[in-house]
């Protein structure tokens, strides 16, 4: 292992040796679900992501004898740091081959950057922020990553804690597979139904603007107590939301109303991921077809959001709410999906998944230490 030099990303030239360096270090890796790259250039471009205009990043290559061996972004969050106060700067978009020297330079030359805007915390990965992709796996390296959900080699987290770092939290992923609806779900939905007056719908299109007010009404309220949530704003809402529709199922966008009111959602999506592993390169094109044709097999979901407002938690809406997801996703041939992620300590919202069936079957983690 020689000497690791750390550089800033100032150019083209580098921004496209940081987007490209996972395809290489994982190529051989069936687990690893190659995104397209225009994708990863939109997330990190300040001017087109909204995240971007409540933080700022640094990205930094790391080179070992003359070749890429390492990249990292650290992000200082002026809303983190509105909403928890907690002197947290973030690291993410974290690769590395197996030296542990670089692993410890990458993440030394993020803590520099945030210690110079007077933060305290070294804490991540998330890419860029918890809202989206967050935490290195830790347990699960066998199966593949879901859409939108992180995937890296076992040794990771050895190399993170190498470097000083120590668990902070971690988020667990569920997966069903049952080919029935537990009977008792059934029957405790019905009388949910029944008891409180909740009635369910899927999202209307027509109103589409009017669908995305009530979602960012129901992510901020129900998420607000969570660990680590900041909540979204309109730009964020709408950049989702682009990033999203092209694939999104009205049938799977369900929301629970009481007398008419809103009081909680469920949105599943389609698991890009499978369609996205026939495009090993990430290139647009020619890869974009593969994706295309590989998207008509799709059979798998991920359940991204479920959430009900806290003065209705308790009440079995959450379970009503994947009642209906299951049975219209069922009605359209998808026969797996995953939940989550959910917090380890969230123990209403793990209660509830296995009495609605799913099982445990990976974990996420995320460090920190401080700078």
């Amino acid at each position: 292992m020689g000497r690791v030099e750390i550089a800033r990303v100032a150019g083209r030239r580098e921004l496209r040796a940081f987007v490209a360096l996972p395809y290489e270090l994982h190529r051989r890796d069936p687990c690893f679900t190659p995104p397209l790259r225009r994708d990863v250039r939109t997330q990190l471009d300040t001017s087109q992501n909204p995240f971007f205009r409540h933080a700022v990043r640094e990205l930094f290559l790391a080179r070992s004898e003359g070749r890429v061996s390492g990249r990292i972004a650290a992000i200082h969050d002026a809303a983190h740091e509105r909403v928890h106060a907690d002197g947290a700067g973030f690291f993410g978009f974290f690769e590395t081959t197996p030296d542990p020297a670089v692993a410890k330079a990458l993440l030394e030359a993020a803590a520099g950057f945030l210690r110079a805007r007077g933060l305290r915390l070294l804490r991540g990965p998330v890419s860029p922020s918890i809202n989206d992709e967050a935490g290195l796996l830790v347990d699960g390296f066998t199966t593949p990553s879901v859409v939108m959900m992180p995937h890296n080699p076992a040794y990771y987290p050895e190399l993170v804690e190498g470097a000083g770092l120590g668990k902070v939290k971690d988020l667990l992923a569920f997966e069903s597979t049952d080919n029935r609806l537990p009977e008792r779900l059934v029957e405790a939905t019905a009388l949910v139904e029944r008891r409180h007056g909740i009635t369910t719908r899927t999202i209307d299109l027509r109103r589409f603007a009017r669908e995305l007010e009530l979602v960012k009404h129901l992510f901020n309220a129900g998420w607000q107590a969570n660990w680590g949530a900041v909540p979204l704003d309109d730009a964020e809402i709408g950049y989702l939301a682009h990033q999203l529709r092209p694939i999104l199922i009205p049938d799977l966008v369900v929301f629970a109303e009481a007398r008419g009111e809103p009081v909680g959602f469920a949105a599943a999506i389609p698991d890009m991921n499978v369609a996205l592993r026939a495009n090993p390169s990430g290139r647009l094109f020619p890869g974009i077809l593969r994706v295309l044709w590989a998207r008509r097999g799709i059979t798998r979901l991920r359940v991204v959001l479920l959430g009900v407002l806290p003065e209705w938690r308790g009440r079995g809406i959450d379970a009503l709410l994947y009642r209906r997801i299951w049975e219209n996703g069922r009605a359209r041939g998808f026969s797996w999906a995953e939940a989550g992620w959910v917090l380890e300590d969230n123990h209403a919202m793990i209660n509830a998944l296995h009495r609605m069936g799913f099982r445990e079957y990976k974990t996420y983690r995320l460090f920190e230490r401080p700078i």
